[in-house]
């Protein structure tokens, strides 16, 4: 029998792939994202064990805010933006092409050396106290936050100044319309921001479930405590109000304790539905990569969002 050439064959296998949306085991080339600091630590996991598959892949990653993913996506700068809000119909109609991957939320934080964080922890701070600090800023000293007229320190807020998914997530929340109706001082990126509260005993500010816990030991970060949200108004810290731990609040989250907004699911955006080793990525995120999210500190989308992702990509 007259074999086939080396070349039909060959033929044969690229065509294959190339039907298939799916990178072959040599795949070589490179992947280009940007965009949230709630998506980044997630995503360079799933990149250094992809790599782990096809070492020829490279990947570069940068952050610089949900907003800065968006723009560089639909500009053709990068092939996929780490989107952690909404996209707006006018950026689908650019082309955005918005896959969820993972679930994560919005905590509010203080400084452990509060002057009111034993009465905080005990009290929570209501939805409606928050509002009054971080949108109408009618209330501006800690003692105001938890019934103390004695203690006149003022609150100190900080926010996001770049374009930021979590800030308009925490906007949301308390009734915003976006990022915009948050007041406070401005500070550029999430580490920064974080920073900024640790050095301040009188600060508060939000930080997405990645920055507010250390991933290894599953604590909250040194120096910082997320505020237990009062969400059923009583007064009092209930235990499925509060987020002592990593694994903790990834529970409150994943049952729905903890509401959507914060809580959120975060996305790849694609210009148009994604093909080749892109497509081959996202299926792997979505499949075998999910073992990887609560290692990194994540959230699992339910089974029927996953699958809904994966048609998204098939």
């Amino acid at each position: 029998m007259k074999r086939p050439s080396l070349l039909i064959v060959s033929t044969l296998v690229a065509l294959a792939v190339l039907l298939s949306g799916c990178a072959p085991p040599g795949a070589r080339g490179s992947i280009t994202l940007s965009g949230a600091y709630a998506l980044h630590p997630m995503v360079t996991r799933w990149a250094e064990e992809y790599q782990r598959l096809h070492p020829g892949v490279a990947f570069e990653i940068s952050n610089g805010g949900a907003g800065r993913g968006m723009t560089d996506v639909l500009a053709g700068a990068v092939d996929l933006a780490m989107v952690s809000r909404r996209v707006t119909p006018e950026e689908q109609g650019q082309g955005a092409y918005a896959i969820p991957v993972v679930r994560d939320a919005v905590f509010p934080m203080i400084n452990r050396r509060n002057p009111v964080a034993a009465e905080i922890a005990a009290q929570g701070i209501s939805p409606e106290v928050l509002t009054a600090i971080f949108i109408s800023g009618e209330i501006t000293t800690w003692g105001a936050t938890v019934g103390r007229p004695d203690v006149a320190d003022e609150i100190h807020v900080y926010t996001r100044l770049d374009s930021s998914g979590a800030a308009e997530t925490w906007s949301l929340f308390l009734g915003g319309d976006s990022q915009s109706d948050l007041v406070g001082v401005g500070v550029s990126g999430e580490p920064a921001l974080l920073q900024a509260l640790i050095a301040d005993p009188l600060g508060i500010s939000y930080n997405n479930l990645g920055y507010a816990f250390n991933n290894a030991s599953g604590e909250p970060v040194e120096g910082v405590v997320p505020a237990p949200v009062d969400l059923n108004g009583n007064g009092v810290a209930d235990d499925e109000e509060v987020a002592a731990t990593m694994s903790t609040a990834a529970d409150l989250i994943a049952t729905g304790k903890y509401p959507a907004p914060p809580a959120r699911d975060l996305n790849l955006v694609a210009k148009g539905r994604p093909t080749g080793r892109t497509a081959d990525f996202l299926l792997w995120v979505l499949t075998d990569g999910q073992e990887f999210v609560d290692q990194a500190g994540y959230v699992q989308l339910a089974p029927e969002q996953l699958e809904a992702s994966l048609q998204l990509v098939r």
